[in-house]
């Protein structure tokens, strides 16, 4: 069962890299390290319900947080706006 969720993951993986190197627009570039982050973050709390292991889970907390603290800063810049408004 853990097996499936590991190629998922790893086809989701691939499926956001193509979409990062052949977006046809920064936008799309975007959401697909977005996209990119949230299956790592699947990847940090499967291994840690596995090994049972808290250290992945808090792992998993903090990309998820630098994950989307990033994706807002990213977007602000392709809007044009700065950091402040």
């Amino acid at each position: 069962m853990i097996t499936l969720f590991y190629i998922g993951l790893f086809v989701c993986c691939f499926l956001c890299l193509y979409r990062i190197g052949r977006g046809p627009s920064a936008p799309d570039r975007t959401v697909a390290i977005d996209i990119l982050g949230i299956v790592i973050v699947g990847f940090c709390a499967i291994i840690g319900l596995v090994t049972k292991k808290d250290f992945y889970l808090n792992v998993a907390l903090a990309w998820a947080l630098l994950s989307f603290i990033g994706t807002i800063a990213l977007a602000k810049f392709l809007e044009g706006r700065s950091f402040d408004d």
